[in-house]
């Protein structure tokens, strides 16, 4: 029985699993379904490929984003870094600078211009004296008493007849000139190469120099590039002169400077008294609209002044006078019947407070002051102390010491190669301005009449130096070692040092045409000395050396 039953129930479970409704076989029914479902599974392939080309796409340009970002993030850290270094390196510049500067004036007290020795002489001049014949003392003795002491011998007797007919025909200017209105002049005093007794080149030319004074109330009020306002480099070496009436207060009154009201009045100056007409100021020589002396209306003034007063005593000489050049108009010349001439400078000038500083308009056959900033700017004129300087040097020096012939020698050669190769930028002031450091730093004894070969070459050498480093300082401004004895004015010595050599710094066609010049006459030297020298025997050298020296 359970068995039975067991088989009645495997047949009915066979036969409900074989039933072809509830499992059909594969391949049997829907074909149609099954090609849609290929359809749709390569649809979705191809999606699915689709959208990973997408994705590989997005990702590469994350990255690209990724790197372009961190290329500008290492960028930024660079200039970052730059600027770090920068500023670094600007700080430290800085501090540089700041330790030269103090370094130099400290220096600057001590040494301030650089004379040089026997070691830097020689690294200097190594080309420039190459192949150069010096000549020997022998030969520069008899030149120097054949060419100089033979051309100089008639100075004194030509200062002494200039000095009296300047004196006539000024005073013959003050007589003509108005004592109320017109400017009033001193007397006149003699500088340059002709009373410092180094003059060479004719024709001989004296140069007065005329100080004036404005006629009262009025007087001059100075200001110089180095009184403590600023100036900017191509004025330095100048000043202004102010015309004031003399009860006006230096520093300037609070009235000048803010407006009163009608119901206030000051009780140092009257209103009326501020304000002049600008006619008063022009009669003043004054440049136009303001209170400042005007060279170029000075120089007009005392041409006309200097007319009238050789009109009024013409009568009294033999000779004509007569303005001889248009660009210089002090330049003076007396014209004899016979044909000679005599040439003078005669040039106004304004003292700088109570020293022998002057101001002057210009500088007679020189280019030193040839290009001012403006027809109010004067240029400083040292000449009075220098001639001093000289002379009181002089006096510590040996007899018939070698200094003056020297400068003459020099003078003598570079004006002899200027005629033959034309002008330089050197002018006879910067050679004497040598002769001056030179005098200061090397010792007296150095000076000594024998020793003018020597002397001669440290010359050369110091100049040779000055223009290889474009550098000359004025001898007397930033110059804390000026003897004691000439009362030079202080605020001159603490000012910044000047440099004449500054124009070869800014010009360098007239720097090389300078060098090129220098370098000329030294191969020049003995060819120039020997056409004027005669030759003489050796046993006679050493005392015509000494008679002539």
């Amino acid at each position: 029985m359970p068995v039975g039953i067991f088989r009645v129930c495997l047949v009915v479970i066979t036969a409900i699993v074989n039933h072809p409704l509830l499992f059909p076989k594969e391949n049997g029914t829907v074909p149609e379904n099954t090609e849609e479902i290929i359809q749709k599974m390569k649809e979705r392939e191809e999606s699915l490929r689709l959208e990973r080309l997408r994705l590989e796409q997005e990702i590469a340009e994350q990255e690209a984003t990724q790197k372009t970002l961190e290329k500008a993030a290492e960028v930024v850290e660079e200039i970052k870094e730059e600027k770090v270094r920068w500023d670094m390196w600007t700080a430290l510049s800085m501090v540089i600078f700041l330790l030269i500067e103090l370094w130099r004036q400290d220096f600057q007290e001590g040494i301030w211009q650089d004379t040089g020795g026997e070691e830097d002489d020689m690294a200097v001049l190594g080309k420039a004296f190459k192949g150069v014949a010096f000549p020997d003392k022998a030969v520069l003795a008899s030149f120097y008493e054949k060419r100089i002491l033979g051309t100089t011998a008639d100075m004194a007797r030509m200062r002494e007849m200039v000095e009296g007919f300047a004196d006539d025909l000024l005073e013959a200017l003050r007589s003509v000139c108005n004592r109320d209105a017109d400017m009033e002049v001193e007397d006149c005093m003699g500088v340059g190469s002709m009373y410092e007794n180094w003059r060479v080149r004719k024709p001989f030319v004296c140069d007065l120099i005329v100080p004036f004074a404005p006629p009262e109330p009025y007087c001059f009020r100075s200001q110089t590039w180095c009184s403590g306002d600023s100036f900017p480099p191509d004025e330095q070496g100048y000043g202004t002169i102010k015309v004031c009436r003399a009860d006006e207060d230096v520093t300037g009154c609070i009235c000048d400077k803010t407006k009163l009201g009608e119901d206030m009045l000051c009780l140092l100056h009257s209103q009326p008294n501020t304000t002049r007409p600008s006619s008063e100021m022009e009669d003043l020589l004054c440049f136009k609209n303001t209170q400042y002396l005007d060279a170029d209306q000075v120089m007009k003034w005392f041409q006309i002044a200097v007319t009238k007063a050789w009109n009024r005593i013409s009568h009294k000489y033999e000779f004509d006078l007569s303005f001889s050049l248009l660009d210089s108009p002090g330049a003076l010349k007396i014209k004899f019947k016979s044909g000679k001439s005599i040439a003078f400078n005669l040039t106004p000038v304004v003292q700088y407070e109570n020293s022998d500083v002057y101001f002057i308009s210009h500088f007679p056959r020189s280019s030193l002051a040839a290009d001012l900033p403006s027809s109010t700017h004067w240029f400083l004129t040292f000449a009075v102390y220098e001639r001093r300087f000289i002379q009181l040097v002089s006096k510590t020096l040996p007899a018939n010491a070698c200094h003056v012939s020297c400068l003459q020698i020099l003078s003598f050669l570079h004006g002899k190669q200027c005629s033959l190769t034309g002008p330089s930028g050197l002018t006879n002031y910067h050679l004497k301005t040598v002769m001056l450091h030179l005098l200061q730093a090397r010792p007296s004894q150095n000076w000594a009449p024998e020793k003018l070969e020597a002397c001669l070459q440290d010359m050369l050498k110091f100049l040779e130096k000055c223009l290889h480093e474009k550098k000359l300082y004025h001898f007397f401004i930033g110059n804390g070692k000026v003897p004691a004895e000439l009362g030079f004015p202080i605020i001159f010595q603490r000012a910044e040092p000047l440099n004449l050599f500054r124009p070869f710094v800014l010009r360098r066609d007239v720097y090389r045409k300078t060098v090129d010049t220098f370098h000329e006459m030294l191969r020049n030297m003995s060819a120039l000395i020997n056409e004027y020298t005669v030759h003489i025997p050796l046993a006679q050298t050493n005392g015509i050396h000494k008679e002539s020296l």
